[in-house]
């Protein structure tokens, strides 16, 4: 095995773990607004349904990705690569509008899972 084998290995590892780490923040993300949404009475209920939706169809997502990186496909890296990179500019904007105790960690999430998609190289078909 030589060491971009091993490299690509490990990325895949780390994308993957990385990938579902993010589905499971976004799952919480959904559920605890659609508490909210219930205690709280929104005044944007479409807004707070759609965050809700995206949330959830993220989440799925990435755990599709995650199952791409583990079967060493190609098709979990551009969707990991999109939504990091997504994530990225969010974190700008968090950590631009005052709140760096969120942008902070997101961007150093979004950072290493996008490094990880991007060296996590699928396996050659035969």
């Amino acid at each position: 095995m030589d060491s971009n084998s091993s490299l690509s290995n490990t990325a895949r590892r780390y994308a993957r773990g990385l990938a579902i780490l993010e589905a499971i923040i976004l799952f919480a993300i959904a559920g605890s607004l659609t508490i909210a949404s219930f205690i709280k009475h929104p005044t944007e209920v479409a807004a707070m349904v759609a965050e809700i939706v995206f949330a959830t169809l993220g989440g799925i997502g990435l755990l599709i990705a995650a199952r791409g990186f583990k079967l060493k496909r190609n098709y979990g890296r551009a969707p990991t690569v999109l939504a990091n990179g997504i994530a990225l500019g969010v974190s700008y904007y968090m950590f631009d509008g005052g709140r760096p105790q969120l942008g902070v960690p997101l961007a150093m999430i979004a950072l290493l899972t996008l490094i990880s998609a991007l060296l996590a190289v699928p396996a050659e078909e035969n």
